[in-house]
């Protein structure tokens, strides 16, 4: 048995809302389905298709202009409903609708153990599953040219409301197993579980993968922070990291020959009537499920968690890496003098309110958290937070502030090819000067990245 790594720092928020363990099939109840280009790194997308086109699950929609050879293709077959772009015409949402029937492209099906290494890239390049490949750092979707020294799976998730990918998983394993059997042939696999949680054999007992063990407070979850503790990004090193949903949709292209990118998600929040799971595919639209479950006229919809998740509308899509649909009560209301109250019904991680104590006992409540900064932004101040919910060995305060002001050789002194804005989220949630941190990462890491096109 893999040693236990514990980590200590970091913060557990528990909100109300959590996902009960009841899937509902939901695979043909929704119509609409996108594809977003907005959801990937340094992603100048050159379309395919056009407005009315017929497509199949598998049809290639654009492929990159900066790297011809990743394609990107249509998660469910149907007629392309629309093209919509923004500002100077960028290409925001590619949506798909479905009309019910589910048309496969035919990429053949092959054991990946009989395959060589370049037979497997060119399929998964091929049929598309090969963005859902992302490389590190920079989290831009993995180019199939280079050789990374290794590929990361992460077992379990500790963001709030976060889904459970016991119940991802069961009744798919053998899916699971051909996708690890794939990226085998890739490069070494680490899968990372939680000794915690009661894991199916499909997880315990997979093949062709290291196994390691972690348990702790958020972020111990993030993939991040299982590189760093197990083998971390130096100058140079290339990673890939993917979710075991993902895996599944790999598995799937090779047992089946089809690209049915299929997925368990998680509607969650505390705005929402009855927390469940919905079985659908990539890009799903989130309108039909809200309908009869969210009653509340003022809230905020995001796609992924309330930590790193994005806002989108009431008729939003799912993102690209993300497993959940969060609804969480809109922040547009103010409490007079609302600091002098005890705020026992408040999460604190500061000790403001009394709750903060109440949290270091260990409390089980549960928290009805909104988008309320609680304040405007102020002055960026030292207050050696960061560094009790940052569980890496790197500085945040320093590496933020050489992000700020662009400073390339003190970013990669102080560690900046180790992160992404996810693992400085938390940071973000306790900040008291209330700093777009997440932004000030990745607009440093973007800054490195243009620098080394």
């Amino acid at each position: 048995m893999a040693k236990i790594i514990k980590i200590k720092k970091g913060l557990n928020i528990k909100l109300k809302g959590a996902a009960d363990r009841i899937v509902v099939n939901s695979l043909n109840t929704i119509s609409e389905f996108a594809v977003k280009p907005t959801d990937y790194i340094g992603l100048r997308p050159k379309m395919l298709v056009s407005e009315g086109d017929v497509v199949k699950a598998g049809t290639p929609l654009f492929y990159n202009k900066n790297n011809e050879s990743v394609i990107f293709t249509a998660p469910v077959s149907g007629t392309v409903k629309a093209i919509r772009r923004g500002e100077k015409r960028v290409i925001q949402e590619v949506v798909i609708e479905n009309n019910g029937e589910f048309l496969y492209e035919n990429f053949e099906s092959a054991n990946p153990l009989q395959l060589g290494k370049q037979d497997i890239i060119d399929k998964m390049v091929k049929s598309g599953v090969w963005t859902l490949l992302r490389q590190r750092p920079f989290a831009t979707v993995a180019d199939p040219a280079t050789e990374p020294k290794a590929i990361f799976i992460s077992g379990f998730d500790t963001a709030p409301l976060a889904p459970d990918y016991d119940l991802v998983v069961r009744g798919r394993g053998e899916a699971f197993q051909t996708g690890l059997d794939a990226l085998s042939k890739l490069a070494k696999v680490h899968l990372s579980l939680n000794p915690n949680f009661n894991y199916i054999d499909e997880f315990k007992n997979a093949k062709n993968v290291t196994i390691h063990q972690f348990e702790g407070k958020h972020p111990a979850g993030n993939v991040g922070v299982q590189i760093n503790h197990i083998d971390p990004i130096n100058k140079g090193d290339i990673v890939w990291v993917v979710n075991p949903q993902d895996v599944i949709t790999i598995g799937t292209l090779f047992k089946e020959g089809v690209y049915r990118p299929e997925k368990l998600v998680a509607l969650c929040g505390s705005s929402v009537g009855k927390p469940q799971y919905y079985r659908t595919y990539a890009g799903a639209c989130i309108k039909s499920l809200i309908e009869t479950q969210v009653r509340e006229e003022n809230v905020r919809y995001i796609s992924g968690n309330v930590l790193t998740g994005t806002k989108i509308e009431k008729d939003g899509f799912l993102g690209a890496y993300d497993n959940q649909f969060t609804v969480i009560p809109e922040g547009d209301k103010y409490e007079f003098m609302g600091w002098l109250a005890p705020g026992l019904s408040k999460f604190s991680f500061s000790h403001t309110f009394l709750s903060g104590f109440a949290n270091c006992f260990g409390s089980s409540k549960e928290y009805v958290i909104d988008t309320n900064m609680h304040g405007e932004k102020r002055a960026y101040v030292v207050t050696g937070e960061y560094e009790k919910v940052m569980p890496m060995n790197i500085y945040p305060m320093q590496l933020i502030k050489a992000c700020v002001i662009g400073d390339i050789d003190e970013m990669e002194a102080l560690g900046i090819y180790e992160v992404e804005p996810e693992d400085f989220a938390l940071c973000e949630f306790i900040d008291t000067s209330k700093t777009e941190i997440q932004t000030i990462i990745r607009d440093g890491l973007e800054t490195i990245r243009k620098e080394m096109c």
